[in-house]
């Protein structure tokens, strides 16, 4: 594994200091932060480092926080390669070795959460506790703006409806939208994000990266990547799941099907909060997160506990995720 690190000119928010390591002759992009145990957060679907600026400050004061950007997000490099989730936990993997870090607590926002999920799975020995924020994994639905993503000529459309005049009216139509007051702001309160993803997308390798990702775990009924049939594992890792109510992305029930698929989880939901809960109410999501870490011994891996498990669980059926939906008891 060839790896080098250097540094580059600062964020866009001016006061941390935007990294690069190259793996496999990739360079892959990652901000760190902070002293003490290590904190991974992990992004979502078109977004980046930047989605985790506003915690980023508080969570550096206890912990030592990387913040990379997916290979085909951000300042990574977008190249034709591996896009699954499986994939994005091995670059993780990697990531933290170069980086000198033997363990951390993975954080993970939407996709990231998948990536999270995985990475917990694929090397439990590296992971102390998983945090999921409106994660995927826990169940098919997802918003159908996700599913056009893999619809033939999605890429030639985007590539027309990013050009500079059209792009500046559908950004700006967006960001208005995104301030209505009143019963509608829980329909339109994430379009903000919405409006920089979509910005992204001028970015042919962008839009290549994305495509080849979504296809990778979602078709055209929802979301095929799911944890319910291997949650019995997280029995000895300690998981929080975090959501907020008005979620127009990835539904709020979700959180329950989490609690039924892994009881012993430490679920939280947050009210007057769209995809993006660390961003609408950043001082509350990091209470959550001191807390949750504060009172949770980080997970030990035991080789033949793992084993006894694997085998424990793979002779008991998962209940359908049909059946789990059905008794999802989560507030609408």
């Amino acid at each position: 594994m060839a790896a080098s690190t250097y540094s580059a000119p600062q964020d866009q928010a001016g006061k941390h200091e935007l990294q690069y390591v190259v793996l496999h002759g990739k360079r892959r992009a990652y901000l760190k932060a902070g002293r003490g145990p290590a904190l991974l957060l992990l992004h979502g679907l078109g977004c980046d480092h930047t989605t985790w600026l506003p915690v980023i400050d508080e969570l550096a004061k206890r912990y030592t926080v990387i913040a990379p950007d997916f290979l085909g997000h951000g300042a990574s490099d977008k190249p034709r390669a591996d896009y699954s989730v499986a994939g994005y936990a091995n670059g993780m993997r990697d990531l933290l070795t170069v980086l000198g870090i033997d363990k951390a607590t993975v954080v993970g926002h939407s996709f990231g959460g998948g990536v999270a999920l995985q990475f917990g799975y694929q090397f439990p020995e590296r992971t102390q506790r998983i945090v999921v924020v409106a994660t995927g994994g826990f169940g098919p639905e997802v918003t159908p703006f996700i599913k056009l993503i893999q619809a033939p000529g999605w890429s030639a459309a985007m590539g027309v409806l990013t050009l500079p005049g059209i792009r500046h009216l559908e950004l700006a139509a967006m960001r208005t939208a995104a301030q209505l007051p009143g019963p509608a702001r829980k329909y339109v309160r994430d379009l903000g994000e919405v409006a920089a993803i979509v910005d992204s997308w001028k970015d042919r390798r962008t839009r290549y990266a994305i495509r080849h990702l979504v296809r990778a775990v979602i078709d055209w009924r929802g979301q095929v990547v799911t944890i319910a049939d291997r949650a019995y594992l997280t029995e000895v890792m300690p998981i929080a799941v975090v959501w907020g109510r008005d979620d127009q992305v990835i539904p709020v029930r979700h959180a329950s099907i989490a609690a039924f698929l892994a009881p012993q989880a430490h679920v939280e939901v947050i009210p007057d909060s769209g995809h993006f809960p660390h961003k609408d109410h950043p001082e509350q999501f990091v209470a959550i997160l001191n807390e949750f870490i504060a009172t949770t011994e980080p997970a030990t891996y035991n080789r033949a506990r793992f084993r006894r498990m694997l085998k424990a669980g793979g002779a008991a059926r998962p209940a359908p995720l049909a059946s789990v939906e059905a008794a999802d008891g989560a507030p609408a």
